[in-house]
């Protein structure tokens, strides 16, 4: 699979060849999903608390006397029928983590960039620096790229004035390429990607 090379001012800079094995494989939703439900379970704090009867700082005595009084038998204040009582089967802190074979989430990374490929939503730039480290070169480059929304991943190291100036532009995502994700790649409408990501991606699934 050949894709246009541009630079990052949106000229022509060549062709190159995209490996089949990862940006040519026909996507499946299934996977996909998958490995998003997991990622994103990942990143639930799973802080949320309710106290139950055990916590409650209230007495514990019985209320009142089981027999004569013509109501219902209790013997504490603290259970969940009663306001100010516990709350039955509330959320405890817990880790929503869940396990996923390796072999899936590198799939799905693969599915993930063989959807962007097959919507024509991949742009190859050569390369991801900008001198100046200025926001508004970087959005004037962007919209001759047709960019609006887009996650960018650039090679191991990321240009520090690149960094700089694309972290005050909104719906716009930059990463090294170690830090690559499904979730981020199908949350954008583009995906850019500089020649060292291509090359890292591909030595990475050889």
């Amino acid at each position: 699979m050949d894709l246009k090379v541009t630079t990052l001012a949106g000229k022509d800079a060549g062709k190159l060849e995209l490996s089949e094995a990862v940006f040519g494989l026909d996507p499946r939703e299934d996977i996909l999903h998958r490995v998003v439900r997991w990622q994103l379970a990942k990143r639930q704090q799973g802080t949320h608390k309710t106290k139950g009867r055990s916590e409650i700082n209230r007495t514990g005595g019985k209320m009142y006397r089981q027999k004569g009084t013509g109501r219902a038998r209790h013997s504490s204040a603290r259970v969940p029928q009663f306001r100010g009582g516990g709350r039955a089967h509330g959320p405890v802190v817990r880790s929503h983590a869940h396990d996923l074979p390796k072999k899936v989430r590198a799939l799905g990374l693969k599915h993930a960039l063989s959807a962007k490929a097959r919507s024509q939503d991949i742009i190859v730039v050569d390369d991801l620096a900008l001198q100046d480290g200025k926001t508004k070169v970087l959005v004037e480059n962007f919209s001759k790229l047709g960019l609006t929304n887009a996650l960018v991943i650039g090679g191991a190291e990321l240009d520090a004035g690149f960094k700089r100036a694309a972290a005050n532009i909104p719906n716009v995502d930059v990463l090294p390429v170690q830090g690559i994700n499904v979730y981020d790649i199908m949350r954008r409408g583009k995906l850019v990607l500089s020649k060292a990501a291509v090359e890292a991606l591909e030595e990475r699934f050889k």
